[in-house]
């Protein structure tokens, strides 16, 4: 009988080629002829290994095989050192004396090669996307729309509606059109889930507390904790931070006016134009919370638009990789200083990432589940964005991209049709509620597109130098301005410093390389997308080919915000997942809760540093005070004068005489009187206050010259360089 070779055998004959050939190793037996003492409950089970697109370590298959008593603690420090060079490089970017890009740009480099490295050994682990779901959905077939008869209402509404929206004029007959044009295509299209939620048991399951399970209470707590902490951040000292209004608001709270005084334009074309959500909301607050025409009710409104964009950055983190990406999404967004800063300063910036966040994240769900009402949701809020903020309008190619890369990649196999028709199905539904602003911009072409062009081409100005070089470098600035500089313009940034706090730089940058990584070890389109969205987004920015200086403008890449904060957030659940996989449950929990707690608070304090301190010193400076200048008129015209008896001598670059009324409690009242026609006053009988800049000496010399009687005195600002003077004439006797 022959003996079977032995496993040494086999080596020696693998090590002396030249003696023979080795030995065959007889293959396993199969499952039928294993031995009967392995019983099938006794078989071992493979250990699951988690999809992390690379291979396991070593150093982890070797921590995989000890017993969990004795198992050996492999910490991650390829990640750690990662992350600690990126904060370092971050942290030496920060303005200061001793600024330098070179030393930034050189510890980044070595972070990157860190965080390849911590990639291939399994130390950064990236959520897992969510897997696309087998549905089909038989758009456009006719059996799947509810009723034909309320599609082709739906149009017919729609073109009537077209053809009423003429004279920039919003009237009762045309917004009924329109709303049941909407109506009709939504209820045409939609698809009754036949899994509707039934909200009773869901209550019974969720409200009752002996259906409460420790985990889920504790993560709904967790939950509750962060909202409160984003919540304190957002609505903290929001009527006077920042305090000063600017040119920028009167023309908001004018047309306000227009509107509460029954001017229901479509576009509102003072000060090169602009769409009208804004007005018509905060003209709702001015009714319904009784603030008045006053900058509280514009900062009511932008501050309401930045919290309720953040649900949606929480959804989009669970929709691309976890709850806990979703909470680290909304905790970084909510505290962050670009996104608060934006929201409070009264204007319409937040409603470009408002309406980003949902868009993309009905859009993401769309193409995940093949599921039609998605895409009507997604179409539905880009409808209504395009009628926030003008920079929403590089939203649609954004969409068009979007799709086009899934398209182009495998992960579309089997779904390209239905992925192509929720495309239709999105654009018809949005440019149904686009229709009143089209049919403007066929009315008013050069108004409507003036504010857009006249950045992009020479409309106000020639190109400053060849169109492509502009671009490449405005690209650029854009790009690193999240660890370098955010721009120069102070009504919205704190001036030359980063877009971004220390932490969220580093690991925007850090998510950006895994990110990467990542799509070229899988192809997967989800990966290339949130790369190429941040540019994309930033491109009203970008295209600022014709004042370059104005790039990077916080306030026309703030859409930019919702990609950007859902890298870091994955950037940092890759780094605690890579820590737990390595350290184990008990250990790796400290470790996990310790390392979040430490970057958020750092995070925090920077970023409340940035908003409440730097930001209101930097904008009481640039800013006038006009508030100041108005209660001084309004303790006037309560006590000696009246409206028609004070005035603001207007000199170059100081306020903004309407604010001035604004403030005063007399939105209409432009309180300004030019030095010509000071003469003019003495005809008028009582008491007079003319407001003066300091500079302006010759207006002072020629009221005391006109009121040999009157008084001058200083009012002491509270901020330097600020004080006015106050020339009272008192009434004759």
């Amino acid at each position: 009988m022959t003996e079977e070779p032995s496993v040494l055998d086999y080596l020696k004959a693998k090590l002396t080629p030249w003696r023979g050939p080795a030995p065959q190793i007889p293959p396993l037996p199969e499952p039928d002829q294993r031995s009967p003492d392995i019983e099938l409950d006794q078989a071992v089970e493979p250990i699951a290994t988690p999809d992390v697109g690379t291979a396991i370590s070593p150093d982890l298959e070797l921590a995989a095989q000890d017993e969990p008593a004795t198992r050996k603690v492999v910490w991650p420090w390829r990640a750690m050192a990662a992350l600690g060079v990126a904060l370092i490089a971050q942290w030496t970017l920060e303005p200061g004396l001793a600024r330098h890009w070179a030393p930034g740009l050189a510890l980044y480099l070595l972070a990157f090669i860190l965080i390849i490295w911590a990639t291939q050994r399994s130390e950064l682990v990236i959520a897992q996307l969510p897997k696309d779901c087998d549905r089909q959905d038989d758009l456009p077939a006719s059996g799947n729309v509810r009723k034909i008869a309320l599609l082709i209402l739906a149009l017919v509404l729609a073109l009537f509606a077209f053809r009423a929206f003429t004279g920039n004029r919003f009237t009762t007959f045309n917004v009924w059109l329109w709303i049941l044009s909407i109506i009709a295509i939504v209820i045409a299209f939609w698809q009754p889930n036949p899994k509707t939620l039934n909200w009773k048991k869901w209550a019974k399951g969720h409200l009752n507390p002996r259906q409460w399970q420790v985990e889920r209470l504790g993560w709904g707590l967790l939950l509750l904790a962060v909202t409160t902490f984003v919540l304190f951040f957002r609505l903290y000292r929001t009527d006077s931070v920042p305090l000063e209004m600017v040119s920028d608001h009167a023309e908001k709270l004018l047309d306000v006016w227009d509107v509460l005084q029954g001017k229901t334009s479509i576009f509102f074309p003072r000060n090169t134009g602009r769409e009208g959500l804004q007005m018509y909301m905060t003209a709702g607050i001015i009714q319904l919370l009784g603030t008045g025409y006053s900058y509280l009710s514009l900062k009511i409104g932008t501050v309401i638009a930045g919290i309720v964009t953040l649900p949606f950055v929480y959804l989009l983190g669970k929709e691309v990789g976890n709850r806990r990406v979703g909470l680290l999404a909304l905790l970084f967004a909510g505290i962050a200083y670009w996104p608060n800063v934006i929201s409070r300063v009264g204007l319409r910036f937040p409603l470009y990432p408002l309406f980003v966040a949902p868009t993309l994240y009905f859009l993401l769900r769309g193409l995940h589940t093949s599921n039609r009402n998605y895409f009507i949701l997604s179409g539905i809020f880009l409808g209504i964005g395009l009628h926030g903020y003008t920079p929403i309008r590089i939203l649609p190619i954004v969409i068009l991209v979007v799709v086009g890369l899934y398209l182009m990649h495998p992960q579309s196999k089997g779904k390209r049709r239905q992925a192509i028709w929720g495309l239709v199905l999105l654009v018809l539904i949005s440019l149904i509620i686009f229709l009143p602003l089209l049919r403007f911009a066929l009315e008013e072409p050069y108004l409507f597109s003036l504010r857009s062009f006249s950045r992009l081409g020479s409309v106000e100005r020639p190109l400053p130098g060849p169109a492509w070089q502009i671009f490449l470098s405005n690209l650029w600035n854009a790009m690193t301005m999240f660890a370098w500089d955010n721009g120069d313009i102070w009504l919205h940034s704190v001036a030359q410093r980063p877009a971004l706090d220390t932490v969220s730089a580093a690991l925007f940058y850090m998510g950006g390389i895994m990110l990467l990584v990542r799509y070229l070890e899988q192809r997967n389109w989800f990966f290339l997308f949130l790369l190429l969205s941040v540019p994309l987004l930033m491109l009203p920015s970008i295209l600022s080919l014709a004042f370059p200086e104005e790039n990077p403008a916080l306030n026309r890449m703030s859409g930019a915000m919702i990609p950007v904060f859902l890298i870091v957030a994955i950037a940092l659940d890759a780094i605690l997942t890579g820590i737990e996989s390595r350290l184990g449950n008990s250990a790796g929990k400290k470790v996990v809760w310790g390392l979040a707690l430490l970057l958020v608070a750092w995070s925090s304090f920077q970023n409340f540093d940035l908003v409440f301190n730097q930001y209101q010193d930097v904008h009481k400076t640039r800013s006038w005070n006009t508030s100041e200048m108005g209660e001084i008129i309004r303790e006037f015209t309560l006590s000696k004068g009246s409206t028609e008896s004070a005035y603001v001598v207007p000199f170059p670059h100081w306020v903004d005489t309407r604010l001035v009324g604004m403030n005063a409690g007399f939105p209409r009242k432009d309180f300004a009187i030019w030095p010509d026609a000071l003469a003019d006053t003495t005809s008028k009988p009582g008491a007079k206050l003319f407001l003066v800049k300091p500079d302006d000496q010759e207006s002072l010399i020629s009221l005391r010259n006109l009121y040999p009687q009157g008084n001058l005195a200083t009012y002491n600002s509270e901020i330097d360089a600020h004080d006015f003077v106050m020339f009272f004439i008192p009434a004759d006797e």
